[in-house]
């Protein structure tokens, strides 16, 4: 697989049985791309639901993200083999580096040359970036040339759309993967929103996944509960319409959830 699947499982904030759960659910219901992270706690979760699951490695689409404590050279290819051990796999499709984490003491042009070396040695397919405004994808294009960028990972959702920052990734011809986009649950109860629930039929968790999709994003929403994970799946094949789409447009609003100090940068 080298295009990043549109619909993912999400796994932040889930540890222990209830990660373990989620994704076995996740893979039961036809989940085949599930995204995990060092910093998670939960790749060894993940991996032991993939394997009670039956399902082959190569049906799955397998994403993480190594923390900012791993970006050295000398540390990231054996972070890296680490979490392999923990997914229980020989590579991953897909790492990403976690935050730019620009005061760390490490260039964006070392932990992406490092990133590039997991990769040509076979522990993972594809690389990426995640939470890097414009600049610092500049510096990551700078390292590693823009065709190996599979995506930047960023948080956005109806709430924050990120428009300056997508156009640019989209104009570079890198993939837009969005988390967060339901904004902690806080659109789902958004008036428009719901408004175009009712007039589709649909759950305003699905509409706004759906408006995602059809923005050309992945998503990776994640949910303990079963019919959740379910009725998520269902974004693939709600159509909105235009007018439902610019209704959508118009709630920006810069709600960001996510800005670790230390470790994100100066937003666009």
């Amino acid at each position: 697989m080298s295009t990043i699947p549109a619909f993912g499982l999400g796994t932040f904030r889930l540890q222990g049985q209830a990660a373990v759960d989620s994704v076995r659910n996740g893979l039961e219901l036809g989940y085949r791309a599930v995204d995990t992270a060092q910093i998670y706690g939960n790749e060894a979760d993940v991996g032991e639901a993939i394997a009670a699951s039956g399902v082959s490695r190569g049906e799955l689409f397998l994403t993480t993200k190594i923390w900012v404590d791993n970006y050295a050279k000398d540390k990231l290819l054996p972070s890296l083999e680490e979490s392999l051990a923990k997914l229980r796999t020989d590579y991953v499709d897909l790492t990403l580096i976690h935050w730019p984490a620009a005061g760390n003491g490490v260039s964006v042009e070392e932990f992406m040359t490092a990133l590039a070396d997991a990769q040509a040695k076979g522990l993972t397919r594809r690389i990426g970036i995640s939470n890097f405004n414009i600049e610092l994808t500049r510096q990551a294009i700078a390292a590693v040339g823009k065709d190996a960028i599979a995506t930047n990972q960023i948080e956005l959702s109806p709430y924050l759309q990120n428009r300056k920052l997508v156009d640019f990734l989209q104009s570079e011809g890198i993939h837009v993967t969005s988390y967060m986009t339901l904004a902690y649950g806080k659109v789902l109860g958004d008036p428009a929103i719901a408004a175009i629930a009712r007039r589709r039929q649909a759950t305003p968790a699905q509409v706004a996944l759906a408006w995602a999709l059809q923005l050309g994003y992945s998503v990776i929403p994640s949910s303990t509960k079963r019919e959740n994970l379910a009725g998520n799946l269902l974004a693939q094949t709600l159509r909105l319409s235009d007018e439902d789409m610019a209704q959508i447009a118009a709630l920006e609003r810069n709600g960001r959830e996510v800005s670790p100090d230390g470790l994100a940068p100066q937003w666009d």
